[in-house]
This record gives structure tokens, sequence and C-alpha cells, in this order.
């Protein structure tokens, strides 16, 4: 076992008692940290010196005993290589494909709606307005916080997530979350009796819109009551 892991996150921190990032890609890691019982510190970094961690300038990173691994997906992979089977329990080859494919599923295709509840809704902006932007010097914080809001939803339009408007945006997430409704499992986890890669996805994302500080969009998913009661077995089994 390495005997220092840091997992780096934005300075805002937790935003809420279960969600230990504004990040679900953050809190995609340190839930699987706290599945695979490894011991980590989580740090805020300083924003101005992120590229020194990773030149994407992308969070999250994971540095083991110095060794900076980046991307949440790559991140699992290495916390896997140091216990083997931890996140593919119980499942043979093709279980394992599944797992890791639901996994890019929610990284791919369930965080663009996190995107557009935070940043292009005017009901969620206030959140990262604060957090994310609070410590900029009054003079320039507008500037800066409005340049980088249209930076993000400008890369939701061009991704198509945004392309029709919001509304259209939010008819299309509540598709999704209709099919993860009727595809959620009663017990146990997305692929079986443990927790795998694919739940380690799925919840980071899902979980993320059920912040309490987006109510709106915490209602949305609390309305499907089986993937509700999923998530929230998920959530106990990987608190740690």
């Amino acid at each position: 076992m390495p005997e220092t892991v840091i997992l780096h996150d934005f300075p805002a921190g937790g935003p809420a008692e279960g969600w230990e990032s504004f990040s679900p890609f953050v809190l995609e890691v340190a839930r699987a940290l706290k599945l695979a019982k490894v011991p980590f510190e989580q740090r805020p970094v300083n924003m101005l010196k992120l590229k020194e961690l990773n030149p994407l300038g992308q969070l999250p990173v994971l540095s083991i005993d110095g060794e900076k691994v980046s991307d949440s997906t790559r991140i699992l992979k290495r916390i896997e290589s140091m216990k083997p089977g931890v996140f593919t329990a119980g499942l043979d080859a093709r279980g394992v494909a599944e797992a890791w494919l639901w996994e890019e599923f929610g990284d791919a295709c369930l965080y663009p709606y996190v995107l557009a509840t935070r940043w292009a809704d005017d009901r969620g902006w206030p959140v990262p307005r604060a957090r994310f932007f609070g410590s900029i010097p009054a003079p320039i914080r507008g500037l800066v916080a409005s340049r980088i809001r249209k930076g993000v939803t400008n890369n939701l339009v061009e991704r198509d997530f945004l392309r029709g408007g919001l509304t259209a945006c939010y008819e299309r997430m509540g598709r999704v979350l209709d099919d993860l409704e009727a595809r959620a499992p009663e017990a146990g986890f997305w692929l079986g009796a443990n927790v795998t890669a694919a739940d380690l996805g799925l919840f980071a994302h899902v979980h993320s819109l059920r912040l309490p500080l987006t109510p709106f969009q915490a209602q949305e998913v609390a309305k499907r009551a089986k993937l509700s009661r999923y998530l929230d077995r998920v959530d106990a089994a990987t608190r740690g």
C-alpha cells in the first residue's frame, strides 16, 4: 500500500454532508477510495497552479506517493491495480466490460446535465458563482465568472446538450432518468450483489443532481423512487 494518497479537489470543497465535492468526478474517486479502503487526504488545490498537477488543467488528480494520476476512469483503474478486482468483484469478463461501460456512460452522458443545472440554469447559477468565484476581488469577479459561465454553456451547446435550449435539455434528461429508473435494481447494485465501477460512475453524477443546493433537480431525481433507493444503497455502501 502507498504511504501517501492525496485527492486534489476544487477550493470550494464539499458542498454538503454526503457530497465530498462539487465535482462528480472527485466524488466518484473519493467513494472509490473509501470502497477500496485506501486511506487518503482530500486537499484543495490552488487553481492558479492546477496545470502543475495536470497540464490539461482538470480535476480530479490523485497523487500516490508523488505519482500524479488524472482522469477519474484512469484513477479508478490505478486504484484497482493496488486492490485487484475491488471494482469488478463477482463479475465474469463480460460483466467487467459492462461495468466499465456504465462507468463511462456516467462520465460522458450524465455529467453534462450536472453542468447544465449549475451553469446554464439561472436557478442553479448562484451556487458556482458564490463557491467558485467568491474569493476573486470584487472589481473583476463578475467578469471572470460570466466569461467562464459562457464558456461552459457554449461547450454544452457544441455537445448538443443545450443546442435546443434548457427546456429541451431537461426533457432529454427526464427521459434518461426514466430509463435509469426502469433499469435500477430492486435490491443490490447495478450488476449484482457487489458495488462495481458501474455503481461508482452512475452514483457520482446522479447523486450530484440530488445536491440540496439545487433543489429543483433533486426533486426530479426524487420522483424516481426505485432509482433513489438504489442511490441510497450505493451511498451507504461507499461512505467508508
